[in-house]
């Protein structure tokens, strides 16, 4: 018997796979991993506190910063709940405008995802494919709003800008161009031997240990529970087009990955029913005060991000600020998981479980 002593060693917020604020000091035995304790705050900011003190349209830009890579989906959470506590008609142009941006977020954030995870576990082509192909989403969100990561898009009542001239049509360019990409995507990566080594049967959970934690978005789904909230609970358009909601099996990281790409695939779906139905013209914002002032009350909207389901949580007195607001993020949820998987199994295998949770780290600091 080889006699071994106990190592602690910290991950993060260094490693590249932390992407730089987030920590796990695990204890070895070995190479098997005893314990891991998840240590986030890095990159903490206060948002919540500091919105008792902001108009809600002020609070807006700080959503975007919340989770960098799916700015338009925290925006819209946000809006939703006070629309909803204000009981505001939305025209149709800008919803249908919102649901655009918000599918291709969910592109562009997979992608960033997609990129990273294969980069994370030793593969580095996957990342510049996907950069480059997220970059023509960045450049339609910075024709349609003058930013390419932190939006401030969205508003009580519409959206802050019209699409231009042509911005439609690039979009609708776009799709045919994106699904030739993930067939070259599945050539390259879904089938290799070595990613399949890598990720298959690591990281396994079932459905009611994914309940238990609270997971949502890809994390709960890959157990086979069907539970997505554009279809569950429909918010803006979604009731009006169709898609599937994918499903895995096993519960496990590549169960996660095949869930994420067909996701990507839905998306487009999605996109390409929007555009056919798009209205030729109308008002982009609604009917809304100069002073926003929900009624005293309490409000919780909760919607289908990239990472999973995120909520917002408003207490209003009626007057220009909330009296408290908090968000319920996916990744910090998603992430209390992270223990339970990572006992018993090895130092090589934590890098391939951490990037198929697909945790944002500024959402777990909010």
């Amino acid at each position: 018997m080889i006699r071994t002593e106990e190592l602690l060693l910290n991950v993060g917020p260094q490693h590249p796979s932390t992407h730089g604020v987030f920590r796990i000091v695990v204890k070895l035995d070995g190479e098997v991993i005893t314990e891991a304790t998840p240590v986030m705050g890095y990159l903490h900011r206060g948002t919540e506190k500091l919105a008792e003190s902001l108009s809600y349209t002020q609070i807006i830009p700080y959503t975007d910063r919340m989770d960098y890579v799916s700015a338009m989906t925290n925006n819209y959470v946000l809006v939703h709940a006070v629309e909803k506590m204000m009981s505001i008609e939305i025209p149709e142009r800008a919803e249908f405008l919102r649901l655009i941006v918000m599918e291709l977020q969910r592109v562009a954030s997979h992608l960033v995802w997609w990129g990273t995870y294969l980069l994370d576990i030793g593969a580095m082509s996957p990342f510049l494919y996907a950069f480059r192909d997220r970059e023509i989403i960045i450049d339609l969100f910075n024709e349609l709003c003058g930013a390419r990561l932190t939006y401030n898009y969205m508003r009580v009542g519409g959206v802050k800008w019209d699409a231009p001239p042509g911005w439609i049509d690039k979009v609708r360019e776009f799709l045919p161009y994106m699904r030739k990409r993930l067939n070259e995507y599945d050539k390259l990566v879904s089938g290799n031997e070595i990613f399949l080594a890598r990720i298959k049967g690591v990281g396994a959970y079932d459905a009611e240990t994914a309940i238990a934690y609270g997971l949502s978005g890809a994390n709960l789904r890959c157990t086979g529970v069907n539970w997505d909230l554009r279809k569950d609970e429909p918010y803006s358009l979604y009731d009006r087009f169709e898609f599937d909601v994918p499903l895995g099996v096993n519960g496990d990281c590549y169960d996660r990955y095949l869930i994420r790409m067909e996701e990507l695939r839905q998306s487009l779906r999605i996109l390409e029913q929007a555009l056919e139905q798009f209205p030729s013209e109308g008002e982009t914002m609604g009917k809304v005060p100069r002073v926003i002032r929900p009624p005293a009350g309490e409000m919780y909207a909760r919607i289908e991000s990239p990472r999973g389901e995120i909520g917002c949580y408003i207490i209003s007195k009626g007057k220009a600020e909330p009296y408290r607001l908090k968000f319920r993020r996916p990744s910090f949820v998603n992430l209390q998981i992270l223990p339970k998987l990572l006992v018993g199994e090895t130092m090589t295998n934590l890098i391939t479980i951490l990037g198929g949770v697909d945790i944002v780290v500024g959402e777990v600091d909010c």
